[in-house]
């Protein structure tokens, strides 16, 4: 295997249990039996009224990916993780069963089934922590994203927080956010990755640089064009405004204030701008904006939104606490498939059984209920089935464009009430229902 294809390997984006559950499995022979596993989260985060998949096409990447080299199986066997049976087995080891779930950029709530892993318990086992891993957080920054992107009221929210997380962290939040309504990043990993169009001109540190404001002004007008955006709040504010509207003329593009009282001086500097003839030029504002502080700015006559700390963050919940659980399996090789369910104390019991799930519009067309069932799906809700194939007998099937998913987005949060967008403390904006047919 080539240095490429063994930086690829997601096969140790794992716990250690995983695998010595494995081996015990193939030592008594059930390691074979199909099984069928199920993600879903119990509840949402304190105060949230949905939750965004996310991560969905990360996750078909990883499970690809997910082969062991032969670096890897050599350093399991040296640190003695399983023995040379299980060695042999993880050798040669594909995912050859199938995956289908919400799509993604689709809402969910408590109890949803956003993905079913089904193929022999050997081969499904062991992808629990990597599709947890980018599950949790992809979805936890897409939440977030979401309710900011709302909170914005159309106005563009750029996403800037490569710097407040880990730098793969940082990529895959903003392809999370993009999805999520974000209409641009900072980070140029997630642009040449992912195709997000990317943004940025330049920091205090610009303008620290030079031997005036106007100098620094003039020095990033003459590099980038007068459309440029002009961060004004180095020194004197209304100054500033002044000598850029001088630099540039009334074609620059954008002012930037990064500190504060964001309300009063966006006031202020769009009264500034307008008596300099600079009616055209945009104000864009950040400095540890969430979704409150863009709520907040609603009325203030700003353009844009520059957001880093608590989107990558997931604005207080950087996980969604999704489970990945075993809820079938056959009782005897080649047999059917039985349900089994976790019974345990403290609400972290489970649900046996192959689900299917739908979103019951009203007669208006807005989502009232999330119904999940087994069995045979009942004729009236077919129409609103929410689950699609993924993987198919190994092959993924269910890869798309971001732009597919962000547009999902957008249409699964305009179906859902209106109040599933408020930013005041609730339950979920639908509840969810248990079919029994």
């Amino acid at each position: 295997m080539d240095a490429i294809t063994a930086h690829r390997s997601s096969a140790l984006l794992t716990d250690r249990y995983e695998l010595t559950m494995l081996q015990a499995a193939l030592r008594s022979g059930a390691a074979h039996r199909r099984s069928v596993f199920e993600v879903f989260t119990r509840r949402l985060p304190d105060g949230r009224r949905y939750g965004v998949l996310a991560g969905t096409g990360r996750v078909l990447d990883a499970i690809e990916d997910f082969r062991f080299t032969a670096p890897q199986l050599d350093w399991l066997a040296d640190q003695r993780v399983v023995d040379e049976d299980t060695l042999r087995f993880l050798a040669d080891y594909r995912f050859t069963g199938s995956v289908h779930g919400y799509p993604e950029g689709e809402a969910y709530f408590p109890g949803s089934p956003l993905l079913t892993v089904e193929g022999s318990f050997a081969e499904a086992v062991i992808l629990e922590t990597v599709i947890l891993s980018i599950l949790n957080h992809d979805s936890a920054i897409a939440a977030a994203a979401s309710r900011m992107t709302a909170a914005a009221g159309g106005r563009p929210v750029i996403e800037m927080g490569a710097r407040r997380a880990h730098e793969q962290s940082a990529v895959a939040a903003a392809r999370a956010a993009y999805l999520a309504g974000f209409a641009a990043t900072s980070d140029l990993e997630a642009g040449f990755t992912y195709g997000i169009p990317t943004t940025g001109t330049a920091a205090h540190a610009f303008t620290l640089l030079h031997d005036s404001e106007k100098d620094a002004f003039t020095a990033q007008v003459d590099s980038m064009g007068r459309g440029t955006t002009l961060l004004v709040d180095t020194y004197d504010l209304a100054e500033a405004v002044r000598t850029a509207v001088e630099v540039a003329g009334p074609q620059l593009g954008a002012v930037r204030i990064d500190s504060g009282d964001l309300t009063l001086l966006a006031h202020r500097v769009r009264r500034q701008l307008d008596e300099l003839g600079a009616t055209d030029t945009k104000i864009i504002v950040t400095s540890d904006l969430d979704e409150y502080a863009i709520a907040a700015l609603a009325a203030a006559p700003v353009d844009g939104y520059g957001v880093g700390t608590s989107l990558v963050t997931g604005s207080g919940h950087p996980t969604c606490a999704m489970v990945y659980k075993l809820v079938a399996r056959e009782s005897v090789p080649g047999g059917e498939l039985v349900p089994v369910a976790k019974r345990s104390a403290g609400g972290k019991s489970s649900v046996g059984g192959r689900k299917w799930a739908a979103r019951r519009p009203d007669r208006d067309g807005v989502a009232e209920a999330e119904v999940v069932g087994t069995g045979p799906v009942p004729a009236e809700l077919e129409p609103y089935l929410l689950h699609v194939p993924l993987i198919t007998d190994g092959e993924v099937v269910g890869r798309e464009p971001l732009d597919a998913a962000r547009e999902r987005h957008d249409r699964a949060r305009a179906a859902l009430p209106l109040s599933a967008t408020q930013l005041s403390r609730g339950e979920p904006v639908i509840t969810t229902e248990r079919y029994a047919g």
